[in-house]
């Protein structure tokens, strides 16, 4: 797949522009709105799960020495089955633990694919200018863009299930640097999420859970395309190409 982005300098700065209005509005989202976020993220169909949060900085809310994904993991081994939409539990979650993060369990009502920072936003751009459906997007201050799509669904002859080689999965997050598939069997931070570190580092929305959620092939190419030039220009900064998967 290949891609020519052409004019981008003057829609550039307008995206910019409005990325940066979207951001601000969210912030203040965060300071007041955790809850009303959390359930608009439900009540689009997103389940749920409270997640670690952020300790003394760089540390995790975890009991676990040393833990390798701090403020980014569920509380619950069975973070799968105790995700919900329902809004009495979250109401109950949310208010009982108040610093908590959520995740939302992938595979069920949607997917969600992640790509690096800078390839999403041109993406984006390349998207909303053609007149693509885009639905939710978030943007996480270390360094990713999360574009919430239809799941490609299970299918109930397993046999036919669908297999990516994008395929993300939380243990395998390091083989992906480029672009991966949340779908069947992995999560990602909901916004409003705090991202531990010594800034006030988050995961907000960008575009928010008020749009419908598309089918994920028609936002592929162009994340696609926007990886394979990010990868070039990592590759002619560190002389080495990042894989687009495993």
């Amino acid at each position: 797949m290949s891609g020519t982005f052409g004019g981008r300098t003057g829609r550039q700065g307008k995206l910019s522009q409005w990325l940066l209005g979207r951001r601000s509005k969210e912030a203040a989202a965060d300071d007041g709105g955790r809850e009303a976020l959390l359930l608009g993220a439900a009540a689009a169909g997103l389940p749920l799960a409270p997640a670690a949060h952020p300790a003394d900085g760089y540390r995790c809310s975890c009991d676990r020495v040393g833990c390798p994904t701090p403020a980014r993991h569920p509380v619950s081994f069975a973070w799968q089955t105790q995700s919900t939409t329902d809004r009495a539990q979250i109401e109950r979650w949310a208010r009982h633990q108040p610093e908590a993060n959520f995740i939302t369990a992938t595979g069920m009502v949607h997917d969600v694919l992640d790509v690096p920072l800078e390839a999403g936003r041109e993406a984006l751009e390349r998207l909303l200018g053609s007149g693509v459906e885009v639905g939710p997007v978030a943007e996480s201050d270390d360094g990713r863009m999360l574009f919430f799509t239809l799941t490609r669904g299970t299918p109930e002859d397993e046999d036919e299930w669908w297999p990516c080689e994008l395929d993300c999965h939380p243990e395998t997050m390091d083989e992906h640097p480029g672009l991966r598939w949340h779908c069947r069997g992995s999560y990602v931070l909901v916004p409003p999420a705090r991202l531990p570190g010594d800034d006030d580092q988050r995961v907000r929305w960008v575009r928010g859970t008020e749009h419908p959620l598309p089918d994920p092939l028609s936002l592929l190419e162009a994340l696609t395309d926007a990886c394979a030039r990010h990868v070039g220009t990592e590759a002619g900064h560190h002389g080495a190409a990042w894989p687009l998967h495993h």
